[in-house]
């Protein structure tokens, strides 16, 4: 079968197991070949200084800027919400990320450091980042976050049961986790490394979106590959199709391994060409990355300036 053309496809496709089964497997397959080579092309594109710079504060405004550690502490998450409101303290006119990431346990410190501002506080939750534990667990961890006052939750499916087939189950734990969240949003993060081909980064995609994801995530950051271009040029179209059949908008995050500015650029320009430019918003579209900042605003200062600051000049992770 096609994708979903209609809401009410996507209704009587996840009216049981096999309906669910059937939907998935019957969702268009995606020519390895022909993705990595748009990609490759994408990425070659160039863009001039006045729209670099723009494509610049576009990528800083979209970061979640996130410390995912055992180490982490209370010192560190407050220096890390300082940072996010004022990224280049030495230019004022410097966009403040998106939000910042961090474990439940730190959420109220992140709430409290972010104050009065429109950052957002999101909270990996769900066992992450393996997944493993009892729903029961998981649903605690949201609460958890949700409580200390978190806006967004990025929860991690069980990659095990996905890559048995049993679809049902996953699906059923993201609305269970959505309904956990309340007025918080949810990103579902798909651990693209682990599903091994294209065609499943479809399925979880549709997966995520069908039980309620705000978000779609590529990875945790914690295994390799984590983003890559063809991976989340595939969950582009897939959110892309949800809109073309429901009229809702959803979200991408990529996150773990994009560096550079030049990484990011690429992305966007995915974004523009893949889903449409009403992705090109925070709202829509976000990195998960903590080194990544550091590189856009050593290049944001080259742009103004017209040479090259150096990295004494910037913080960077």
């Amino acid at each position: 079968m096609a994708t979903a053309s209609s809401p009410a496809d996507l209704v009587d496709a996840t009216r049981d197991d096999e309906s669910l089964r059937r939907f998935l497997h019957g969702l268009p397959g995606v020519d390895q070949v022909g993705v990595e080579a748009r990609t490759t092309s994408l990425g070659t594109r160039s863009i001039k200084k006045d729209a670099k710079l723009r494509a610049i504060d576009t990528a800083i405004s979209m970061v979640d800027l996130t410390t995912l550690e055992g180490a982490d502490t209370r010192g560190k998450v407050r220096s890390l919400a300082a940072k996010a409101r004022r990224p280049d303290p030495d230019r004022p006119d410097t966009p403040p990320v998106a939000a910042v990431c961090v474990y439940p346990d730190m959420a109220a410190t992140a709430v409290e450091a972010l104050a009065g501002t429109s950052i957002g506080v999101a909270s990996v939750a769900t066992a992450f980042p393996s997944g493993r534990s009892s729903r029961e667990i998981k649903l605690a961890d949201v609460r958890l976050a949700v409580e200390a006052g978190a806006t967004e939750v990025d929860m991690v499916i069980d990659r095990g049961a996905f890559l048995e087939g049993r679809y049902g189950q996953v699906l059923d734990e993201i609305r269970a986790v959505k309904d956990a969240c309340g007025e918080a949003h949810l990103k579902v993060i798909l651990e693209t490394g682990e599903l091994a081909t294209y065609d499943n980064v479809r399925r979880a995609s549709w997966l995520g979106l069908l039980g309620g994801g705000d978000f779609i995530k590529t990875s945790t950051g914690k295994v390799s590959p984590a983003a890559t271009l063809p991976v989340t040029h595939v969950m582009l179209q897939a959110v892309r199709d949800w809109y073309d059949a429901t009229g809702e908008l959803r979200g991408v995050k990529p996150a773990g391994g994009i560096r550079t500015t030049k990484d990011a650029i690429k992305y966007l320009v995915a974004v523009h060409e893949v889903a449409g430019a009403e992705w090109l918003t925070p709202e829509l579209f976000r990195f998960g990355a903590s080194s990544l900042l550091g590189d856009l605003l050593l290049q944001r200062r080259t742009q103004h300036d017209g040479h090259y600051s150096g990295p004494d000049y910037v913080a960077v992770d």
